[in-house]
């Protein structure tokens, strides 16, 4: 075994790929024909696919140019997002195909028109690879009157029913699978039904579900207050059932996203009447037990999100993308890419590693231009959706492999000092980002939204009262610009870092309304980045399984992988290395530690230090063992909160319910299922034994997991 000091100066950017990372890239990412032959022969024909694609955006004496930049920054950690790297300079043979990753639905206006329009919206997208996120608190309760059918409605709930089977249908015929986020505002009589939805098995397992939770909801629950479930009332109901709109125990007035039809005040809130009250620490228990057990529904906090978009004039965003980094507004498009900051690290696990801050803002200025040419071939297969892209031209960079890249340089994940890291890489991405914003506004023009004028509103002056101060009146005309980069809440914090950079954009304009967002990037981590730590995570575990979907298998397959850093101490320091082992030449420094060794405090330190310079928001995931204790859980989603995040979500790992895409070798040995199949037989086995079943090998788990769910057969 090395020592130290006996290492060279090194990077790790040369480490063979392991198995599973190669066949998903070959699986996902690789071009091939119609008849199944590669075109991409290897990694770097992807590379040069996707460069060339982008390239010729530009006008043509700069495309050479721009091409050889392009594959230098996919070459040195630039790794755009699935649907790019699938799709880009491949509409030869996938014409039909988007660039983009997710959506975001319209609005989904109360009445069964517009319910299966955008139905049909949703099918078209999922149909072009997009997932997409959908706000169902819009419809009216459960048992509300329907004055035009002269019955009583079956309630939102029941319409998500049908949008998670056109999903699996969609995606079983080649799409992306189970790609859909369910957002619900807690203030929605049906609130408590839409947490329990998935207690029933294979209900909504097309969907990611998550809460959207005001202030006003967590005020409540600190203070131990009613908390009033309600539904916007139109001007006829409000005649009909004698409404008084100042009583306050008939009605509260609420922010909502559709206005038409509704009571509306000077303010822009909207009168709601109360269905009923139930005590607001008793919901938080019930969100937090479903939570617990069932790792959903997430916490999308809202108002938090609207105060600090970029757009905060225009948008009333109350929907995300599947993985919900990306707030977005009606048709909005999730354009990401992530860095690998483990590309930056020099000389990893010796006495001095360090972080190549030069290289890495480079790779950001060069990436930043790549995603905005995305926007150009984006595929979006709706008008709606390609008239938002181009009008804010938004996209999300982020970066992935923080977890591995702090292990490289030996900090320990939730430390001090890898929390003052994390800031950093997320302040200097954000920047490198908006000084290329402006460089691209300058040559190219700035996103059409911030050369609009818009009449000040006495909303706008109401949300930002600095705009009075600073001689601004209602009914005045003011530029984009300026709303976008002197009162956006997001570029006041970054001017306090960057005060000309923001100024020059309040100005001038900027390319893009946002820039930046951190995804899960499960599947491109495992791959191309060689199972580098999935964005802002830590590594899951150091040797784990992965659940896969494979085409012509009736459940999930079971692959074996192992983190990029401990690839990286095997390869650099110690072949012999072997996590959890306590013999001498096996062992790994104690800064090597997995997502399950990490006090979730830590993992919302990390997040909320890197939320402070993310435009968007951040998909993460605090794991916690099996055996948490429940009342230190709860506590996790108020200190989220009152640490400003977000958004918070949790996995817990509960074998009876939930089988989840990673798990470790420790989890499986250690679960029991038993369950009856068709012929009869009780089958009692360990998570990991293999069951010969239906002429396949399946682990127990995998095959519990689909027989319970429902989807067993159906890939």
């Amino acid at each position: 075994m090395k020592t130290a000091l006996e290492l060279k100066t090194t990077a790790v950017a040369d480490i063979p790929l392991q198995e599973a990372s190669l066949d998903i890239w070959d699986t996902k990412y690789r071009l091939k024909a119609k008849s199944g032959d590669p075109i991409d022969q290897d990694i770097q024909n992807t590379y040069e696919r996707v460069a060339r694609a982008l390239a010729n955006v530009e006008d043509g004496a700069k495309r050479d140019y721009w091409y050889e930049r392009f594959v230098w920054a996919l070459q040195h950690g630039a790794i755009p997002a699935g649907r790019i790297m699938s799709n880009a300079g491949a509409e030869e043979h996938k014409p039909a195909t988007s660039t983009i990753n997710c959506t975001v639905s319209g609005a989904i206006g109360d009445s069964m028109h517009d319910i299966l329009d955008k139905v049909y919206e949703a099918g078209l997208t999922l149909k072009a690879g997009c997932g997409i996120g959908y706000e169902f608190s819009t419809l009216r309760p459960k048992g509300a009157y329907v004055s035009g059918a002269g019955a009583h409605t079956s309630g939102p709930l029941s319409f998500m029913d049908i949008y998670d089977k056109m999903c699996f249908t969609v995606s079983s015929a080649g799409g992306r699978r189970g790609a859909q986020m369910g957002t619900f505002d807690i203030g929605h009589p049906d609130a408590l039904d839409f947490v329990r939805a998935k207690r029933e098995d294979g209900r909504l397992r097309q969907f990611n579900l998550s809460l959207l939770i005001t202030e006003e909801f967590m005020q409540a629950v600190k203070d131990d207050l009613p908390w009033k479930l309600a539904f916007p009332l139109t001007a006829k109901e409000c005649e009909e059932d004698n409404i008084d709109l100042k009583d306050p125990e008939q009605v509260v007035w609420r922010d909502w996203p559709v206005i038409a039809n509704y009571i509306q005040n000077d303010d822009g809130l909207v009168a709601c009447r109360i269905h009923r009250a139930v005590p607001a620490r008793r919901m938080w228990d019930l969100i937090m037990s479903s939570t617990y057990d069932f790792a959903e529904p997430g916490f999308v906090l809202i108002d938090r999100v609207n105060e600090m978009n970029n757009n905060w004039w225009c948008e009333n965003i109350r929907a995300t993308n599947p993985c919900g980094e990306q707030p977005l507004p009606e048709y909005g498009a999730c354009l990401l890419g992530s860095i690998n900051l483990t590309k930056f690290v020099i000389d990893p696990f010796s006495d001095e590693p360090r972080f190549n801050w030069d290289e890495f803002r480079e790779v950001v200025k060069v990436f930043t231009r790549m995603l905005d040419n995305v926007v150009e071939i984006n595929g979006l297969p709706l008008d709606q959706q390609r008239s938002e892209i181009l009008k804010k031209r938004r996209h999300g960079m982020g970066f992935l492999g923080l977890g591995s890249a702090i292990a490289l340089m030996g900090m320990r994940y939730g430390s001090k000092e890898s929390v003052e890291f994390t800031e950093g890489v997320a302040r200097e991405l954000a920047i490198s980002g908006w000084e290329m914003g402006l460089e691209l506004a300058r040559e190219k023009g700035t996103a059409p939204i911030l050369s609009e004028e818009f009449v000040i509103t006495g909303e706008m002056l109401r949300r930002r009262p600095e705009m009075a101060q600073d001689g601004w009146k209602l009914g005045e005309k003011i530029s984009g610009r300026l709303l976008h980069s002197r009162y956006s809440r997001y570029m006041q914090q970054l001017a306090d870092v960057a005060p000309e950079l923001v100024e020059k954009l309040a100005t001038e304009g900027a390319r893009f309304t946002h820039h930046s967002s951190i995804a899960p990037t499960g599947t491109i981590s495992l791959s191309l980045a060689n199972n580098a730590s999935n964005g802002i995570e830590p590594s899951f575990a150091h040797h784990y399984f992965r659940n896969v979907i494979r085409e012509g298998r009736k459940t999930k397959e079971k692959v074996d992988v192992f983190s990029f850093e401990l690839l990286a101490y095997r390869d650099i320091v110690n072949s012999e290395a072997v996590f959890d082992s306590e013999e001498a030449s096996q062992k790994l420094p104690d800064y090597f530690v997995s997502s399950q060794d990490i006090k979730p405090s830590e993992h919302v330190d990390i997040q909320a230090a890197a939320q402070k310079w993310i435009d968007s928001s951040i998909s993460k995931t605090a794991n916690v063992p099996t055996n948490y204790d429940y009342e230190d859980f709860k506590n996790i989603y108020l200190y989220a909160h009152d640490k400003g995040l977000k958004g918070c979500t949790t996995f817990r790992f509960n074998p009876e319910a939930f089988q989840g895409v990673l798990v470790t070798e420790k989890d499986l040995k250690s679960s029991t299922y038993r369950f009856t199949l068709e012929d009869g037989t009780v089958v009692e086995a360990r998570g990991d034994e293999k069951i010969e079943y239906d002429g396949e090998q399946h682990t127990a788990a995998n095959l519990f997991d689909a027989l319970k769910e429902g989807y067993y057969g159906k890939f």
